[in-house]
């Protein structure tokens, strides 16, 4: 092949754009507190556990046939992946996120340990029981403002 007849490289090549981290984002949220691994998503997807945790970091873009799956296995609508995304995701989807150093966990909602939490935080069947842990954790905290909820 001559030189002048190769493709032009992909302009995607590098770090992954914004709006495909935040759908990466939402996916591993949603398959976090469903309780599934990465392992049972992608089985149910006919796919590698590999794949599934390049979709989770935005790093391989989620095709729209793919998504729908992805919204049937984990029992949202689609439009659940975009959902949350603020006006600079939305302006960037032809940018890459650029806006901190690690965009994969920038947002505390989204890292595994805030969303066990929660899972286990929902476990507890008693909402007293559920209300005493919630002030516990408060009173352990530095300083959260008590608010009704």
């Amino acid at each position: 092949m001559d030189v002048q007849e190769r493709k032009p490289q992909r302009k995607t090549r590098g770090k992954p754009n914004a709006v495909d981290i935040h759908v990466g984002n939402r996916v591993r949220q949603r398959r976090t507190l469903m309780g599934l691994s990465q392992e049972r998503l992608a089985s149910a997807l006919d796919l590698t556990f590999q794949q599934v945790q390049k979709y989770e970091r935005g790093a391989n873009r989620i095709g729209a046939g793919r998504l729908y799956q992805l919204a049937r296995a984990l029992d949202v609508p689609v439009n659940f992946f975009f959902d949350e995304m603020d006006d600079g995701q939305k302006s960037a989807t032809n940018g890459v996120a650029e806006d901190s150093p690690n965009p994969y966990q920038a947002d505390t909602m989204t890292q595994r340990e805030t969303l066990l939490l929660v899972r286990a935080y929902y476990a507890i069947p008693d909402p007293a029981v559920r209300r005493r842990m919630l002030d516990l954790m408060r009173s352990m905290g530095d300083g959260l403002p008590r608010e009704d909820i």
